[in-house]
């Protein structure tokens, strides 16, 4: 699909004026830095926008860390191990994983890229109220865009650390930020996400050039997510409304084969409600601001890989499957093929590393069609997009907001949502896999969709069943840990940042609990 969209600069959308957000919307960059609070053109405030957008696309090698939103969220899951060479291999992840970071170790690059992307949305919201042309549809489309766009980068950091710096605007000397609750964050996101929705300011889809660009659809799934980790169960009849508004959109369906999702010709596939837009160009070591590619196919791939079949190459051996999560599908679930490669028989040759199971991610698995290169570096430059929001997710979301309570106008039953899910991972075979729509089997459901996708460890966590499930003690592979809530909920900050608001009043940050 991105093969096909336009240059930036050939392109006029005809409803808005609006470049694409395609490979070149997102490659743009503005001939001169905007004047903070200073006066903006529609087609400066795109240019600045398309530099908002670039952060999409960092968080495999963010600021030099491979910090993958994926990795980050399912390392610390019962689904994957660290990898690699040995504990010591990028041992910020090990800790990770074993729930016992602390400041001077903790994964830190979400915390730079993410505080860009807050630094760059701020840009364009301001440019917005200080527009020289563009009509007001216009403009209200640029700022809602970025109003998403923040309430996704700050939506991250407040999963991840909880108590962080926040702010709007322009910040002014000494270029700090007072640090919010995660009550106060969560306020803050919600308020960006509803005005971004309301009034019609985002189409509910987009298609053809405007491909990639923030919707609707894409900031009412973020809504839900975040509301639902929050267990803010006064928005729940909100959510379920907008889940139902976002499947009966024709523009989306679910794929009848669950292994094209994530094929290059997947990309912005019916499924797709938001992904990234990854380009095999430009990002090279030591220069990891700069490019669009992505390292993770390289990361989770085995090493030194002989594939017999010629589909898939060697990597460095991160984050390899436990043979749990293998085990947890049925023989008749076509998830499991699609989700996992088992490279335990059928020819295969690899060089085992730590914490070796024989099995590793299939939905990111590095492919020779998604490393043609560009420019950059080989491993750094994969272009397989990040699925951030699949409808899949609406259907689940849906299913568990009725059996929790929730009603609204033209919902189906809970039965409905997860069967639609279940008939396409068993085709045939789902009469005799047919399960009751209860809590427990929409979170198996859960579980099942989206290995591999980043989402488990958050769903453990707002169900409460994160000590339950991640405390565990497996010398065979080297993992040990205990999860407790007031300690591992949210990561330490790193120390840097502590270091660098000592002794500031007001802005001084206060450190977490770990």
């Amino acid at each position: 699909m991105k093969k096909n969209i336009l240059y930036i600069a050939a392109v006029t959308l005809a409803s808005f004026g609006l470049s694409s957000c395609g490979e070149d919307f997102l490659t743009v960059r503005p001939s001169n830095k905007l004047e903070a609070g200073g006066s903006a053109t529609v087609q400066s405030i795109e240019q600045s926008l398309a530099s908002a957008y670039q952060i999409l696309t960092m968080d495999s090698y963010a600021n030099g860390s491979y910090n993958s939103l994926t990795l980050i969220g399912d390392l610390r899951s019962d689904d994957l191990f660290k990898g690699g060479g040995d504990a010591n291999d990028q041992a910020s992840l090990y800790f990770l994983s074993q729930l016992n970071n602390t400041p001077s170790d903790v994964p830190s690059g979400w915390w730079s890229i993410y505080y860009t992307g807050l630094s760059r949305t701020n840009g364009v919201i301001l440019s917005c109220e200080n527009a020289t042309d563009g009509t007001e549809a216009e403009l209200n489309r640029l700022s809602a865009e970025a109003h998403v766009l923040r309430a996704f980068y700050v939506s991250n950091l407040w999963k991840q650390w909880g108590n962080i710096p926040y702010y709007e605007g322009e910040i002014a000397a000494p270029y700090m930020a007072r640090q919010h609750t995660p009550d106060e964050i969560y306020k803050e996101i919600m308020e960006d996400l509803d005005w971004a929705i309301e009034g019609n300011k985002l189409p509910a889809a987009v298609s053809g050039a405007q491909t990639g660009r923030v919707t609707k659809s894409m900031a009412q799934m973020l809504r839900a997510r975040i509301a639902m980790y929050q267990n803010d169960q006064s928005r729940y009849n909100q959510l379920l409304a907008d889940m139902v508004e976002i499947i009966n959109n024709p523009a989306f369906g679910l794929m009848d084969n669950f292994e094209e999702i994530f094929r290059q010709n997947g990309e912005f596939c019916k499924e797709s409600v938001f992904e990234t837009n990854q380009r095999p160009e430009g990002r090279d070591w030591g220069s990891a601001w700069n490019g669009y590619g992505t390292n993770l196919p390289a990361f989770i791939s085995p090493n030194s890989l002989k594939d017999p079949n010629k589909e898939f190459l060697g990597g460095w051996g991160f984050a390899p499957v436990r043979p749990a999560t293998y085990a947890m599908f049925s023989a008749d679930d076509q998830r499991r093929a699609a989700s996992i490669n088992d490279f335990r028989t059928g020819g295969y040759e690899y060089a085992q590393r730590f914490q070796n199971t024989g099995f590793f991610l299939r939905k990111y698995a590095a492919r020779p069609e998604c490393n043609v290169i560009i420019s950059g570096a080989t491993d750094l430059n994969f272009d397989n997009n990040l699925r951030l929001f699949r409808l899949s997710e609406a259907y689940l979301n849906a299913a568990e907001l009725i059996v929790g309570g929730a009603s609204a106008s033209g919902t189906q039953p809970a039965q409905f949502y997860l069967d639609a899910i279940r008939k396409r991972a068993f085709g045939d075979k789902f009469e005799q896999n047919k399960v009751p729509a209860t809590l427990e089997n929409i979170k198996q459901e859960r579980h099942l969709e989206f290995v591999g996708e980043g989402l488990r460890y958050w769903d453990l966590v707002r169900w409460g069943d994160a000590a339950r499930v991640l405390t565990e003690n497996l010398p065979e592979f080297s993992s040990s840990r205990t999860w407790d809530p007031a300690t591992d909920k949210y990561l330490p900050i790193p120390q840097g940042e502590i270091d660098k608001t000592a002794d500031m009043g007001e802005y001084e940050l206060k450190q977490n609990p770990y």
